[in-house]
């Protein structure tokens, strides 16, 4: 899967969301400042090359829609991580994040009991 970029990810993210719509649609969803119409359209045109957007045609309308889902794109990023930074280990991503983001005891007990639950 390739790799998208912070703002084909947000693009993602509100499509996703919406499920299906005009470039209109995804541009409202934005925070300000707004970025251009063409932007947003060239963005999502990436997108379908990139194999994760399709759109149907009505008239001379595109309504675009996600092909990707995001489960399989953050399980995707999330392997990635894995073995870019913690050598596939996920003791290691876990360890880390009790070490560097202040997770409380009961943020870790929930956590071990998500894992016994698998």
């Amino acid at each position: 899967m390739k790799d998208l970029t912070s703002a084909e990810e947000q693009i993602m993210h509100v499509l996703w969301e919406l499920n299906e719509g005009v470039v209109r649609d995804v541009i409202d969803q934005l925070p300000e400042p707004k970025p251009a119409y063409n932007t947003v359209s060239t963005i999502i045109r990436i997108l379908e090359k990139k194999g994760v957007v399709d759109h149907k045609a009505i008239g001379k309308t595109h309504i675009y829609f996600p092909i990707l889902q995001k489960e399989e794109y953050m399980a995707s990023q999330t392997k990635g991580l894995l073995k870019r930074f913690f050598d596939n280990n996920p003791k290691q991503l876990l360890s880390y994040f009790a070490e560097q983001e202040d997770i409380s005891l009961k943020d870790l007990n929930e956590i071990m009991d998500l894992l016994k639950k698998k």
